[in-house]
């Protein structure tokens, strides 16, 4: 029964972060046109912080905690799948922490990032998803 109570809540939180993650690159995306310390750039960069401070962060260590909890359950530290699966998971953690480190750049005034850039890098967690959940569900190897 642990197992299932693990999994479901590991879904749940790969959801708030995954939607979190979609909603950050959209975000800098309207903060983007704004002037450097507009009061249209600081309600952008509120509304960043406080998606990073209460969905992004929680759900990411929640997901972690969840998700070795898993694979101690399940006994698939041997599946290569898994090994996959986390490498892409690290990943998805580096893109958080990239996509975090520039929305403060842009919560300061700077524009690392044209809102052309901005877009593509938005799709990055939609590709990562996919990837991970057919290793998940299909475990091709």
């Amino acid at each position: 029964m642990i197992y299932l109570w693990l999994k479901a809540g590991h879904i749940i939180f790969v959801v708030f972060w995954l939607a979190g993650l979609f909603m950050l690159p959209r975000q800098m995306i309207y903060m983007h046109p704004a002037a450097p310390g507009s009061e249209e750039e600081a309600l952008w960069a509120k509304r960043s912080g406080l998606l990073s401070k209460i969905i992004l962060t929680p759900s990411l260590v929640i997901v972690w905690v969840l998700g070795i909890a898993l694979a101690f359950v399940l006994g698939a530290w041997g599946e290569s799948w898994l090994h996959a699966k986390l490498l892409l998971v690290v990943a998805l953690s580096a893109y958080h922490g990239i996509m975090m480190a520039k929305a403060k750049k842009m919560a300061r005034g700077e524009r690392p990032l044209s809102e052309k850039q901005l877009r593509m890098w938005g799709e990055v967690p939609g590709i990562l998803l996919a990837l991970i959940v057919v290793l998940v569900v299909v475990k091709p190897f």
